[in-house]
C-alpha cells in the first residue's frame, strides 16, 4: 500500500510562509492499495489539489471517500474536488450521520445554494452514500475497515484498515478521556461517552486497542501539553498523549498529524524534536514522524 498525504492542517487552512513545510491544507489522504485501488480519508481543503493531480493525469475515478467526521476542516474541499463534477467517475462517501439528518444531507448542506453556486444534485459524477450508524467493520475491496467512536464532539470515527497482513490507524480527532472531565462538557455525544465510561481502568484503553499492533498510526497531535491545560473539551490531542497511544498500541510508525493552525513550521519541528526525545527517554519503541503534505509512505504487503 502506498498513501499519500495532502493536507495535515487543523481546524482552518494556513497558507503563508510559514507553514510551507508541513502545509495549510486541512486532513486529505489518498490511499492506493497494491492493485491500485484508491480510497480516500476525509475532505478537508486538500482534496482539492489530489483532485487537480488526478484531472492533470487524466485518471479516472472510482474510489472510496472515508470521512471521520463532518466539521469544516474534514469536508470544506469536497465542493472543489474536480473529479466529482465528471460524468463516468463514481465515488461512495462513508461517514457518520445523526438521527436528525442524514449523510446526503450533512455533505449537500454545504453546497446549498445560500453558500456555494454548484449544488450536490448537479454533480456529474454518480456519488453513492454509505452512512456509518455504528461501531462496526466492513469491506472495501480486499481490505476490512473496522470504526470506532473516538472522544471528539459530534460522532467522529477512527478507521482501522487491514490489507495482506498491514495496518492502518487512522485517528484524526481524538482527545485523551478523563472520567472527571467529561462529566462537565456538553458538546461531545453522551452515547460516546457512556462507550469510553464502560471500559475497565483506563477508558482510553478502548483506543489503544484498536490501534493494536498498526503498521502505521496517523494521530491527532494537535497541541503541546501547555497548549493543552487550557483547551480541554475542545476534542485534540497533546503529543505526549499521542505518544502513549503509540506505545500503548505497539505501532510500527507514527505520524503526529493535525497540526495546530498557530503552529509553524519551525513550530512543528520543535514538537517533532521533542517528540523524538520522548521516545528515545522512555525506551518506546516506534518510529515517529510528523505528516507533511507531499509525503508519501509505503506499508509493504
Amino acid at each position: 500500500m502506498k498513501l499519500k498525504f495532502w493536507g495535515v492542517r487543523g481546524s482552518i487552512p494556513t497558507p503563508g510562509k510559514h507553514t510551507v513545510r508541513y502545509g495549510g491544507n486541512t486532513p486529505c489522504l489518498e490511499l492506493r492499495l497494491d492493485d491500485d485501488k484508491l480510497i480516500m480519508f476525509d475532505a478537508g481543503t486538500g482534496i482539492r489539489s489530489f483532485g487537480d493531480d488526478l484531472i492533470n493525469k487524466g485518471e479516472s475515478v472510482n474510489g472510496y471517500l472515508l470521512i471521520t467526521h463532518p466539521h469544516w476542516d474534514h469536508i470544506q474541499g469536497f465542493p472543489f474536488f474536480k473529479p466529482a463534477f465528471i460524468s463516468g467517475n463514481e465515488l461512495t462517501i462513508i461517514g457518520t450521520e445523526r438521527a436528525e439528518k442524514s449523510l446526503s444531507e450533512i455533505i449537500s448542506e454545504q453546497m446549498n445554494r445560500i453558500y456555494f453556486p454548484v449544488q450536490l444534485h448537479e454533480l456529474k459524477a454518480k456519488i453513492n452514500f454509505m452512512p456509518i450508524r455504528e461501531e462496526g467493520e466492513f469491506k472495501i475491496y480486499d481490505a476490512k475497515v473496522s470504526t470506532l467512536y473516538v472522544n471528539h464532539p459530534g460522532f467522529t470515527v477512527a478507521y482501522r484498515l487491514e490489507y495482506l497482513g498491514k495496518t492502518l490507524v487512522y485517528v484524526s480527532d481524538n482527545e485523551p478521556y478523563d472520567r472527571a472531565a467529561a462529566a462537565s462538557l456538553v458538546n461531545f455525544e453522551n452515547v460516546v461517552k457512556e462507550k469510553f465510561d464502560a471500559q475497565t481502568g483506563d477508558p482510553n484503553q478502548r483506543v489503544f486497542d484498536f490501534c493494536k499492533d498498526a503498521d502505521v498510526l496517523i494521530h491527532d497531535a494537535t497541541y503541546t501539553p501547555e497548549e493543552y491545560i487550557d483547551r480541554v473539551g475542545w476534542g485534540h490531542s497533546h503529543y505526549l498523549f499521542t505518544l502513549r497511544v503509540a506505545a500503548e498500541a505497539n505501532v510500527k510508525r507514527l505520524y503526529l498529524f493535525h497540526h495546530d493552525q498557530n503552529h509553524s513550521d519551525d513550530k512543528v519541528d520543535d514538537i517533532l524534536k521533542k517528540c523524538k526525545k520522548e521516545v528515545k527517554t522512555r525506551g518506546y519503541r516506534f518510529e515517529c514522524e510528523a505528516a507533511a503534505e507531499n509525503m508519501v509512505i509505503s506499508i509493504e504487503t
